[in-house]
């Protein structure tokens, strides 16, 4: 469910000294060389097609007054995120090599600078350099080798958080930090021997500004990127990067395309071409985040603010041939947004507002009577089928956290099904119906509130079990992953990931 807005195009807030170089050998980054007076030189290799950077370095070490690496960067300026997944290639030499994300001053030895390090033995940790030539600090991390490492700037405040994939994401260190305005942050390497060479792979790297204080992401509206993941590693893959707003990817049930949505239109996205198309929508012009495709892949249902006369408008259902025409209204009482399609095709289900309260309904795909599911005080939302028609998924905010519930059909049995300290929004069933997807925001946003603008997580959970897990972390929300949006095979998904600054990085 979301409250319909107009598109309003943005100025992309992130700008880099220097235009991007050589990128198709170093990915985003500007520069990529060693520091201080190594004796091996390193190297930075970028793979387009996996959207992994493979570095190489050597040098004494990254501590005491001075340091000497492998450091690919560029100059990012205010406040912003760094995340990735990394690895170290090969068993290595010694036992304190390092590799991570890191923030620098400027590019000699010496340099003010915070990292967020992992060891070759393990040893995790946020290292820092207080003044120019002085001696590094550290604040050690209790978890050891993580896979996931971030690192943010807060103004003069940098944080570092870490977690094996599949975990929560954890904050392992804080520091007050005095850098520049404009730093060089990136991706390093150091071998801590300068007679030898050590390897690390970085995958999912992002660079993610963050919504400034007070701004509204209904109003202020992101860039965005089209991912793609797959669910078992974790592995994402950005196919479409754009400086308009974009949310709520849909997978057709051939594999063929995507459907989303941006400024009020639903956009048809061949995943051969990469080219977007405007589906043609009929009389629904002004289409929300709530929209989804037929279990036999024919009609297309769509959530649209509608004139309802006297003044008013508010979010009709409306279905559409998948390859697009006319739009056939369903509901006829507002708001109404669509989550769900029956496996006949005969129901849809959708969250609804009725005197105050948010429930789940169901109305017949052809229009007449919805029935009311749900009583519960506080806000149901985001109900969806499984694929066998047992169940309708929904999360609730009755427990006092927001959390996936399950029900029959008739509204019977409901039950809780996702557990743990965060907010899960928007269960997603696989084809096979053995799992389940969801987006998770800290306990720090309201349960009934799921802003545009927050650093979430993409968990997946069995379907017969209570234990998640971890398969994306990500600066997102409200857009992110709203509708079904997995692969015809269910080893993908497609989402929606946000930034206030260059989409491509």
């Amino acid at each position: 469910m979301k409250r319909f807005m107009l598109l309003i195009p943005i100025i992309a807030l992130f700008s880099c000294s220097t235009p991007p170089a050589n990128v198709a050998d170093i990915g985003v980054f500007n520069q990529a060389t060693d520091i201080g007076k190594v004796k091996i030189k390193g190297s930075t290799v970028y793979n387009a097609e996996t959207q992994t950077y493979t570095l190489t370095g050597s040098g004494t070490n990254i501590w005491g007054t001075s340091d000497e690496f492998q450091f690919a960067r560029k100059k990012l300026g205010g406040d912003f995120i760094m995340t990735c997944m990394a690895h170290f290639k090969g068993e290595g030499v010694d036992p304190h090599r390092k590799m991570g994300l890191m923030f620098r001053s400027d590019l000699t030895g010496g340099s003010v600078y915070a990292d967020a390090a992992i060891h070759g033995d393990g040893l995790t940790s946020l290292q820092y350099r207080p003044e120019a030539n002085a001696e590094t600090k550290e604040v050690k991390a209790e978890l050891s080798a993580p896979d996931v490492i971030q690192l943010e700037r807060q103004g003069d405040t940098i944080i570092m958080r870490a977690a094996k994939f599949g975990n929560l994401l954890q904050e392992t260190g804080r520091v007050e930090l005095q850098l520049p305005d404009t730093v060089y942050a990136g991706l390093f390497i150091g071998s801590h021997n300068p007679d030898v060479s050590e390897t690390a792979v970085f995958e999912n790297f992002r660079i993610d500004v963050p919504a400034a204080d007070g701004v509204d992401g209904y109003q202020n509206l992101s860039p965005s990127r089209l991912e793609l993941l797959d669910v078992e590693t974790g592995h994402r893959k950005v196919i479409y990067t754009t400086n308009t707003h974009i949310e709520a990817p849909n997978w057709s049930r051939d594999g063929k395309f995507l459907l989303y949505n941006s400024d009020g239109k639903i956009i048809k996205f061949p995943l051969d071409t990469l080219n977007p198309q405007v589906l043609n929508t009929g009389v629904a012009q002004s289409c929300n985040n709530d929209h989804g495709i037929s279990f036999n892949g024919t009609m297309l249902a769509v959530s649209s603010q509608t004139d309802l006369g006297d003044g008013k408008s508010g979010s009709i259902i409306y279905t559409i041939p998948i390859e697009g025409g006319d739009a056939f209204r369903v509901t006829d009482k507002a708001p109404s947004y669509w989550h769900g399609w029956s496996p006949d095709g005969k129901t849809l289900v959708y969250c609804a507002e009725r005197n105050g309260n948010y429930d789940v309904y169901s109305i017949p795909a052809t229009g007449g009577k919805e029935v009311r599911l749900t009583t519960a005080e506080g806000l149901d939302d985001g109900p969806e089928y499984s694929p066998d028609g047992k169940y309708i998924y929904f999360n609730s905010v009755r427990s006092g956290l927001m959390k996936i519930w399950r029900m029959k059909p008739d509204g019977s049995d409901q039950e809780q099904v996702s557990f743990g300290p965060y907010n899960d929004w928007f269960a997603h069933i696989s084809p096979d119906g053995k799992r389940m997807v969801y987006v998770s925001y800290p306990p720090t946003v309201a349960p009934g509130n799921h802003p545009h603008n927050k650093r979430v997580m993409i968990q997946m959970q069995d379907t017969d079990s209570k234990e998640s897990k971890v398969i994306a972390y990500l600066y997102g929300g409200q857009g992110t992953m709203n509708v079904p949006s997995w692969s015809p095979d269910g080893k993908r998904l497609a989402f929606v990931s946000f930034t206030y600054g260059d989409p491509e990085e």
